[in-house]
C-alpha cells in the first residue's frame, strides 16, 4: 500500500466519527495553546525588560579609562586613539565629554542660568549613539546647543521639584560670555548667543543633577579661536613668537579627550570589541557581561514554563490514546482484511501512526492560532486592566506576551511527538489483530 493510499484511508476513517475526532483535536489544541501562551509570558518579559536594557546605551557602551603607556596608564586619549577606536569592527560611534575650562556665565533674558558649565560633545557621534532627549532635537548648526534636564530649575528650588515643561525652553537664546586673560593681566570678553534646540533626558540616577550646556565641535572651535587655548581655558596666552608653551587651538593633536565611550552596534558585540581593544592596551569597563546572569534567569524561567505547558499537552495525550484505541477496536475487520490480502504489519502500524500524527498536527495548528490571538488580546487588554485597577501606567511598548516563531515550532514538535507516542501502543496492537477472529466478526 502506497503512502498516498494510506493517507486517503486515514482521512476516510477520520470522517466516520467526526465528533470524537473533534473533541480529541480540541483537547490537543488546548494543550498546545496553553503551552505557547504560558511560555510566551517568559519570552515577553525578557523582550520587554532585557531587550530594552540591551538596546540602551548604558549596556552597549564601553567606558575607556585610559591606555597603557610604558609602566603607567595614560588617562587621556588623543585624536589618533579616537580614530583607531572608530575603526574597530561593529563600533557604531565613539563619544567623549570634555568640560569647557571656564564658566561662560550663561544668561537668558538678562538673568543668570543655573548651569554648572559647558561640555563639548561630538553631536554627529552622539546621534549614532542615541543621545537621550526629553524634548527637541540634537543640534545641526554651530550656534545650537542642548541643555541639561535640571538647568531649568532656578537656584533655591526645593529638592525633587520638577522643572518647567521642557518645550517652554526650546527656541530660546542663551548668551555665553567667553573671557581671555591677556599677558598684561587685562581681560578680553565676547558674548556668543546660542539657540536651545534640545533638552537632555532626566538622569536615571535620582541623585545626579544635570545642569550642563552641551555644545558641539563648531562652537568649541569658535571659543578656542577667541581664547587661543584648548577647551577655552581662561589663562594668560604666551606670545606666539615664543614657541615654548604656546598651545595652538583646533581639534588636531595634541588635543586630549576625556570621558571617552565606545558604543557597540549591539550588546552581543560588546564582549568582542572589548577583547580587541584590550589587546591594544586600552583599559575598559562595560556592564554588558553582567546581563548574562539576567538572561540565565529568564532562560530557566522559560524552560520551566515550557515544561509546565508540556504537562498540559501530555494530559491531552490521554484523549489521543483513547481515540486511537477505539479506532483499532472499531476497525478490526478492516485490519483483518488488509492482513488477509497481504498488508505488511509495518504498513498497518504506519496507518494508525499517521492518524495520530494528523491529530497532533491539527491540534498544533489550531492551538498556535489561538495562542497568537490570546497573546494579542493580553498585550492589548492587560495594560488597560493594570491602569484601571492599580492606577499604574504600563510603559509604552511593554509586552506581557511574545511568541517567537521558534516557540510555535517547538510547541508543534512537542504536540506531534506526544501524539505519536500516544498512538504508538494502539498501532502496535493493530498489528497483532488475529485475521480469522477479525473476519469472523463480520459473519
Amino acid at each position: 500500500m502506497k503512502l498516498k493510499d494510506q493517507i486517503r484511508f486515514v482521512r476516510q476513517n477520520m470522517k466516520k466519527n467526526k465528533t470524537r475526532l473533534f473533541m480529541t483535536v480540541l483537547a490537543t489544541a488546548m494543550g498546545c495553546s496553553f503551552l505557547i501562551v504560558l511560555a510566551s509570558v517568559g519570552f515577553g518579559l525578557q523582550k520587554s525588560i532585557v531587550d530594552k536594557i540591551v538596546g540602551d546605551r548604558l549596556v552597549t557602551a564601553i567606558d575607556i579609562y585610559g591606555i597603557e603607556a610604558h609602566d603607567s596608564i595614560e588617562r587621556q586619549l588623543g585624536l589618533s586613539q579616537i580614530e583607531y577606536l572608530r575603526s574597530v569592527d561593529h563600533v557604531k560611534a565613539v563619544t567623549y565629554r570634555n568640560q569647557v575650562r571656564q564658566q561662560l556665565s550663561p544668561s537668558l533674558d538678562g538673568s543668570a542660568v543655573n548651569s554648572q558649565g559647558a561640555v563639548n560633545v561630538d553631536f554627529a557621534a552622539e546621534t549614532k549613539a542615541g543621545f537621550a532627549l526629553s524634548a527637541g532635537t540634537l543640534p545641526k548648526a554651530d550656534d545650537e546647543v542642548v541643555i541639561g534636564y535640571h538647568i531649568r530649575i532656578p537656584p533655591g528650588t526645593k529638592p525633587n521639584e520638577e522643572p518647567p515643561a521642557a518645550d517652554e525652553w526650546l527656541g530660546k537664546t542663551i548668551n555665553l560670555e567667553v573671557s581671555q586673560t591677556q599677558t598684561d593681566g587685562s581681560e578680553r570678553k565676547t558674548t556668543i548667543p546660542v539657540k536651545i534646540v534640545g533638552v537632555a533626558e532626566k538622569p536615571s540616577r535620582e541623585w545626579r543633577i544635570d545642569t550642563n550646556i552641551y555644545i558641539g565641535n563648531g562652537l568649541i572651535a569658535k571659543i578656542e579661536d577667541f581664547t587661543q587655548t584648548q577647551w577655552g581655558e581662561q589663562r594668560i596666552v604666551p606670545d606666539k613668537k615664543n614657541p615654548e608653551g604656546y598651545e595652538p587651538p583646533g581639534l588636531q593633536d595634541p588635543r586630549f579627550y576625556n570621558g571617552v565611550q565606545v558604543i557597540a552596534d549591539g550588546a552581543n558585540r560588546v564582549k568582542g570589541i572589548g577583547e580587541v581593544i584590550r589587546k591594544q592596551g586600552y583599559f575598559i569597563h562595560s556592564i554588558a557581561d553582567e546581563l548574562e546572569q539576567v538572561n540565565l534567569v529568564f532562560l530557566i524561567m522559560k524552560i520551566g514554563l515550557v515544561f509546565v505547558g508540556t504537562i498540559a499537552v501530555l494530559i491531552a495525550s490521554i484523549g489521543i490514546y483513547n481515540t486511537m484505541t477505539m479506532a483499532v477496536t472499531e476497525r478490526a475487520q478492516d485490519i483483518g482484511i488488509m492482513k488477509a490480502i497481504g498488508a505488511h504489519p509495518s504498513a498497518i502500524r504506519r496507518i494508525f501512526l499517521l492518524e495520530s500524527a494528523m491529530i497532533g498536527i491539527l491540534g498544533a495548528l489550531i492551538g498556535t492560532v489561538v495562542a497568537y490571538v490570546v497573546s494579542f488580546a493580553v498585550n492589548a487588554g492587560l495594560p488597560l486592566v493594570v491602569q484601571g485597577f492599580m492606577n499604574e501606567k504600563v510603559p509604552e511598548g511593554f509586552r506581557f506576551s511574545w511568541i517567537p516563531a521558534y516557540l510555535a515550532a517547538l510547541a508543534a514538535l512537542i504536540s506531534l511527538a506526544v501524539a505519536l507516542l500516544s498512538g504508538s501502543r494502539p498501532a502496535r496492537r493493530a498489528t497483532r489483530v488475529d485475521v480469522l477472529r477479525a473476519l469472523r466478526r463480520d459473519l
